[in-house]
């Protein structure tokens, strides 16, 4: 943007002021003597009106014949206009076409999905996809200044890694300079390494999961938010995902209304969404589950069918803890009171929308640790590093993953993950 230029979000506070604007066409309609122009830069969308008794007649050509997502440069003077979405419209003066867009392909028709997904590097263009974005730029946000402000270091672990974090069978297999690596799945084990090094650490990056799956809640590469707290239990990870949580809604209700309005989402459930949560344990959702007829078999992990009809009775998110050990990762400490049990948990999004954080209690001791790993079938040698951090100064430690998208899904009240991130990557779907 220009020097010259203000940005459409400022324009409320510019009314009587001549200004330029920097953007592209959204929309246009016509009554014949006045154009209707919707002009959006990325920070707003602001009608331009080119009234032909007012404009010279070339100048008002050009407003007549602009196409839609064409580059254009817009001057005119700001009205107040309480009917307007910002409170304001622009009377124009000049239009200058920056750069043509000729035959736009994602008309305000209907489309179905296949075509928005070939299309998704010009779908991201939508009022709808706008709001997601940016309501994903203040969750985002939001997790870093909650974790800096509580005094959390980040410190971000490799893309690349020697050993595999949850499980062999979703793993993305590489060659680096002769030998086998890994695309990450978590930076979970780093972070335990930063921990131990900086007391309170986290980790903020992509992950990669393998899974052949197409459920509305899958992606084959997502982001991850990754705390780690040295001498944390169970019962203190679940406090700090319960403040973490809360602090990241109240910041998307402080900010992002209106697009929270664009999305017809109604704020009145996230505003349920404060301290305490509710908790049940494993046991207890497994009966729940089972008492009303589901096809669940006590001592597996939840689908999710489990997850959605756990959330029913539910008006903001919950724990469940105390999973099976058999299906938790291999570094998951055992609960003293019951060895089948992990010191783990889950937290489950109301409105059918399920985990969208996992956390709990890591193994610190080295005998059992290293026994667990034998246990899984994983190679020791691969965590030599790793089981140095329960022979050097091990300590009881905690932390918890919250996948960005899962979380923005339930924020945004939508019906599939794919459309909270740029460029989703599904399984058969790696263009554009």
């Amino acid at each position: 943007m220009s020097r010259e230029a203000t940005r459409i979000e400022a324009l409320p506070a510019k009314a009587g002021q001549s200004v330029t604007l920097e953007g592209w066409l959204y929309n246009r309609r016509s009554s014949g003597k006045i154009e209707f122009l919707q002009v959006r830069d990325g920070s707003g969308t602001v009608q331009c009106v080119a009234v032909r008794s007012e404009l010279p007649e070339e100048t008002f050509a050009r407003c007549a014949a602009v196409t839609q997502e064409s580059a254009v440069r817009v001057r005119g003077t700001v009205r107040e206009d309480k009917r307007a979405p910002s409170g304001v419209e622009v009377t124009l003066t000049d239009l200058e076409v920056v750069s043509p867009s000729r035959d736009y392909p994602i008309t305000p028709k209907e489309h179905g999905t296949p075509f928005l997904l070939d299309n998704r590097h010009l779908w991201i263009r939508s009022q709808r996809q706008h709001a997601i974005l940016r309501i994903r730029h203040t969750v985002v946000d939001a997790c870093r200044d909650f974790l800096n402000r509580d005094g959390f270091i980040l410190a971000d672990a490799p893309i690349f890694t020697p050993n595999a974090c949850e499980g062999t069978t979703t793993l993305f297999e590489t060659d680096y300079f002769g030998e086998k690596a890994y695309l990450t799945q978590s930076g979970q084990l780093y972070n335990e390494a930063t921990a131990m090094a900086l007391g309170k650490t986290y980790c903020f990056g992509p992950t990669f999961r393998a899974e052949k799956s197409k459920t509305r809640r899958h992606l084959i590469e997502f982001w991850m938010v990754e705390p780690e707290v040295a001498f944390a239990s169970l019962d203190d990870v679940m406090d700090l995902i319960e403040r973490f949580v809360v602090a990241v809604v109240e910041r998307v209700l402080a900010d992002r209304r209106a697009e929270l309005r664009v999305l017809e989402r109604d704020p009145v459930s996230l505003e349920r969404v404060a301290r305490p949560f509710p908790r049940i344990s494993y046991d207890q959702a497994a009966a729940v589950l089972v008492g009303k007829g589901l096809p669940f078999e006590t001592g597996t992990d939840f689908g999710g069918t489990d997850e959605t009809v756990l959330t029913e009775g539910f008006d903001r998110p919950f724990f469940v803890h105390r999973f099976p050990a058999a299906v938790k990762a291999f570094y998951m400490k055992r609960d003293p009171q019951d060895e089948r049990l992990s010191l783990s948990c889950d937290l489950l999004a109301p409105e059918g929308y399920g985990e969208i954080v996992g956390g709990g209690e890591r193994e610190d001791d080295l005998e059992r640790l290293t026994a667990r790993i034998r246990e899984h079938g994983l190679p020791t040698e691969a965590f030599d590093w790793y089981l140095d951090l329960r022979r050097y100064g091990s300590v009881p430690h905690a932390g918890f993953g919250m996948g960005i998208e899962r979380a923005l899904t339930w924020i945004c009240g939508i019906d599939h993950v794919r459309e909270t991130i740029p460029f989703p990557r599904m399984l058969h779907r790696l263009k554009p």
